[in-house]
């Protein structure tokens, strides 16, 4: 019988702990979107900070997400497993660094965004997804991901008027 590979996370790992967003993506059911809904709470936190030091906080956790993904991915020998969501915290957060004031509709609108650039994986985000590997391509899909995002919630707010 082929093992589970969520059966080798051990919250008590810290690698582990942040990988699977505090075990929100160990969810039975849409763990990238119980990883992106997790991140919410966290957005909230960080949107009090200084612009800087929320863009600060948001690449050291994009960089060091990189070793928390790898390591973990390599304890599951399987890569990118979708119990793995700190790719999605970082990608929303990188899509909300641009909402001008904390609200539920920028939240909502972020969020299915977020989901909608993450799931569908347009060009180049397919690309990425498929040939970068380790922990930089669990990574890397999800933070262009959230850029794309970035941009079209900046236009759909410009649009809408804000």
């Amino acid at each position: 019988m082929v093992a589970n590979p969520k059966d080798k996370i051990n919250l008590k790992n810290p690698w582990h702990f942040l990988a699977t967003g505090f075990g929100s993506g160990l969810s039975p059911i849409i763990p990238g979107t119980m990883g992106t809904v997790a991140a919410i709470p966290l957005y909230l936190l960080m949107a009090q900070l200084p612009f800087t030091v929320y863009l600060l906080i948001t690449a050291v956790a994009a960089l060091i997400g990189i070793t928390i993904c790898q390591k973990t991915s390599d304890d599951m020998g399987v890569h990118d497993h979708g119990s793995i969501v700190w790719d999605e915290f970082v990608g929303f957060w990188i899509t909300m660094a641009i909402a001008p004031v904390v609200s539920w509709q920028w939240v909502l609108a972020g969020f299915v965004l977020f989901r909608f650039f993450d799931m569908v994986k347009p060009w180049p985000i397919s690309w990425l997804d498929k040939h970068v590997h380790g922990g930089l391509g669990i990574m890397v899909d999800d933070i262009l991901a959230g850029f794309m995002a970035m941009i079209a919630l900046w236009g759909l707010g410009h649009w809408i008027g804000w």
